[in-house]
Formats: structure tokens, sequence, C-alpha cells
């Protein structure tokens, strides 16, 4: 999924409420961007680090720039914006590109289910199980080439994982689709240490019948696209 404008850089000078970045632009000049993205960003919103930020002269918008990456100056990205992993999955799952998926023609979002919850993506295909497809976006790494989830505290996660139980309980396939958004990693976890009763949700989920599918980006400042699939675990020494 290609960026509508061109990104530009800069660097952070702080991030703060939440969804407020103060950033450095190369002209030295200061603006205030949107940050789209409600977890810790743990790792990722130290002062001083080079971002690309997206501008917008949408008068509908509060403010002129997005936040859309972190530029590990190394070569690797990590992709800030919550938002940008749905599309690029619809996208991916509209042209039946995603393995283990693609067998299905019909794509629907936010399909309600559970108990007051949307799924975000069911897909149905005459003679296959509805498949209900759960998209996490992963952008935390604390070792070299493992992603890890969640990156705070998420109730709410932990809801979705045992609403997907129920799902796989009854005959339908339930899939948890994380996407990592680093370009880093080759292995994703979970971090118990972080969210412990989000782990054991995952665990349980698992033994339920919930699948797991990891993939992996690739991410410039031009665009963000699926890539390949990531192993589930941590990498074996």
């Amino acid at each position: 999924m290609r960026f509508q404008t061109q990104l530009v850089p800069a660097r952070l000078i702080r991030r703060y409420k939440r969804f407020l970045a103060d950033c450095r632009l190369e002209d030295g000049s200061e603006v205030v961007a949107h940050c789209a993205n409600p977890g810790s960003m743990m790792g990722l919103a130290e002062e001083g680090m080079k971002i690309w930020l997206e501008p917008n002269d949408d008068p509908k918008k509060k403010l002129n720039y997005g936040w859309r990456l972190v530029d590990h100056e190394d070569g690797n990205f990590t992709g800030v914006d919550t938002s940008l992993p749905n599309k690029a999955v619809r996208a991916a799952l509209e042209a039946r590109e995603i393995v283990g998926l693609e067998s299905y023609t019909t794509v629907r979002p936010e399909v309600k289910y559970g108990t007051n919850s949307r799924i975000d993506f069911l897909l149905s295909e005459p003679d296959l199980p509805d498949a209900y497809v759960e998209v996490k976006s992963i952008t935390l790494s604390r070792e070299k080439g493992l992603a890890e989830f969640p990156d705070s505290v998420t109730a709410r996660g932990a809801k979705h994982l045992g609403e997907l139980a129920e799902v796989a309980r009854a005959g339908h396939r339930a899939v948890l689709l994380y996407l990592v958004q680093r370009t880093d990693c080759t292995h994703v976890t979970m971090a118990a240490d972080i969210d412990p009763i989000y782990a054991a949700a995952h665990a349980a989920a698992t033994e339920a019948g919930v699948e797991t599918l990891c993939i992996a980006t690739h991410i410039t400042p031009q665009a963000v696209t699926l890539a390949g699939p990531l192993a589930l675990g941590r990498p074996t020494r």
C-alpha cells in the first residue's frame, strides 16, 4: 500500500498525550504530527529518532502531518500507524495473496460477532468454513530479530482471543493475524512479562483451535506491503 503523499524526514522531539508528537523538519522548523498509535510504542519514541511524516492539506484534519515510520538508520524501518495494517491486509485478502486464506473470494470487513465486538474480516466461500480474521499490529522488539506482542496491557485483546476461541469451538475458522510492522524481525512471540493475561489467553485460544498467522512487511518511505510468513516462537540458539 503506497502512501498517499510523499513522506518527509524529521527528528522526533517528543511524543505526548499518546496521539501527538512534536517533530523537527530538516529545515529546522517544528511541527506537531498526529500519532495514530494508542500503544506504548516502547523503544520507538525516543528523542532524536529519525522518523518519516506524511503531509496533508485536508481542511478536515486538525494537524498537517501524520507520523508514519521510524527509520532505524541501518536500512530497517518500523511502521507506527496502527490504522495501516487493516488496509494492507484487506488489499492482500482481496488479491488472494495470503497463504492459507487464498481460497476465500468474499471479504467482509467489520462484521459484528461475540459480545459487542466486530471481527476485522469475515471470509466466506462455498464449501469452506467461514474464516474470522482478527488483525494485530506488532511494533515491539526488545531482542534482535524477535517481534513481541503486546507492548502494553490489552484487556481488549484478551477479550478478542476469548471470542475467537468460541468461534473455533463452533466449527468456524478463527485466525489471529499478527502483522509485524518491522523489517528487522524473523520470529514472533508473546510478551508475557508485559501482559501475562494476554499470553495465557493466546495459549488457551490456540488450544481451542484458533490459528495464528505471523506476516512480515516490506517498508520504505514510499509504501508498506505484506511480505512472507514469520515463525511463531523464539528462535533456537
